[in-house]
């Protein structure tokens, strides 16, 4: 098969102990991204298969239909959104679903709330610069850090990740509090934690608030001006999930009016982040590129998942077929 794997900004799948997988195969990895349709769609045409790289490129019906060789996606971690599932399955394009390890993104959630409470990123910064215990030359923002212990850490979304993330804000003696489905709330209360009495609530009592939701059309937006309004000035507003489960242009607005004070973000709405976003000018955001599952043993596991539903495919036996109604074409 003539394979391609895009938007591998590291060059670093082909480091990968899984690569030799596809020993057998034509594979050209892609390390840079192509936006245009007619650019992406001359750049794939040849290819009987793709691996994609999360949600990093976007394949819409008008894509789709200019790729007449390809015959499988296969995806690392879950399909989210960024297929068109169903032109796909007109099209005779098979999707193969991978699967994901809540670990790396729930270690990296941690690694941000930690950073952002003491301040890290930029007392570090100014030491390189000479200037010692200090945050910002902004006297307004040159504030010092604060502790976990004690303090309210706030959970949208009680799953995998959640637990996870609850377990680790224990550990530093935080109270847990939180929100979502009513099972969600259900099994927070039978760990031991505290279920938010109202969304109101959730906002308005958290120090530091994460979000961990899947993205869908009942989660996009799901929290508005008004929730983060809600919150503390000296508050903490933590998405490694997905950027568009907030408003449009919401936590930019509410940053700037101070509620919450604070924010620390691996994800957003346009990736790569261009250089000019504003919320790279905002000295109370703390922002990664994209991180969550962004590490070797993830990778690993991610990228192993994928290349062996390739070969399963190829042999007609790949049982992680995600599009309903999907039927391989006779030979």
């Amino acid at each position: 098969m003539k394979i391609a794997i895009l938007d591998d900004y590291q060059d670093s799948v082909r480091k990968l102990d899984c690569f030799q997988l596809l020993n057998e195969h034509e594979v050209k990895v892609f390390t840079n991204s192509s936006r245009g349709l007619g650019q992406l769609a001359a750049r794939l045409a040849p290819f009987d298969a793709l691996v994609l790289i999360r949600e990093r490129s976007s394949f819409n019906r008008a894509l789709l239909s200019k790729l007449p060789n390809l015959k499988l996606i296969s995806q690392t971690g879950k399909v989210s959104g960024h297929i068109d599932v169903d032109a796909a399955t007109e099209l005779g394009i098979a999707i193969a679903e991978g699967i994901g390890s809540p670990t790396a993104p729930a270690e990296l959630t941690w690694a941000l709330i930690m950073a952002a409470q003491r301040k890290l990123v930029p007392y570090a910064a100014r030491l390189k610069e000479g200037q010692w215990q200090t945050v910002s030359t902004n006297e307004h923002f040159n504030t010092i850090g604060t502790v976990l212990k004690g303090r309210t850490l706030a959970i949208w979304g009680y799953g995998k990740i959640g637990k996870m993330i609850a377990g680790y804000a224990r550990a530093f003696g935080m109270d847990v509090l939180v929100w979502g489905s009513e099972n969600s709330r259900q099994a927070a209360v039978a760990d031991g934690l505290r279920a938010a009495a109202t969304r109101e609530a959730f906002f308005a009592e958290a120090d530091v608030l994460t979000l961990h939701l899947r993205l869908n059309e009942a989660t996009r937006g799901i929290v508005t001006a008004a929730d983060l309004a809600r919150m503390k000035p000296d508050a903490l507003f933590v998405n490694t999930s997905r950027a568009e489960l907030v408003a449009d242009d919401a936590l930019e607005a509410a940053l700037q009016a101070g509620h919450p004070g604070a924010a620390a973000l691996d994800v957003f709405t346009t990736e790569p982040l261009p250089p000019d976003s504003p919320l790279l000018r905002m000295p109370n955001v703390l922002a990664t590129p994209h991180l969550g599952y962004v590490e070797k043993d993830s990778y690993e596991l991610y990228f192993q998942h994928a290349f062996q539903n390739l070969l399963d495919f190829e042999a007609g036996r790949c049982q992680t077929i995600l599009n309903p109604g999907y039927q391989r074409p006779p030979v």
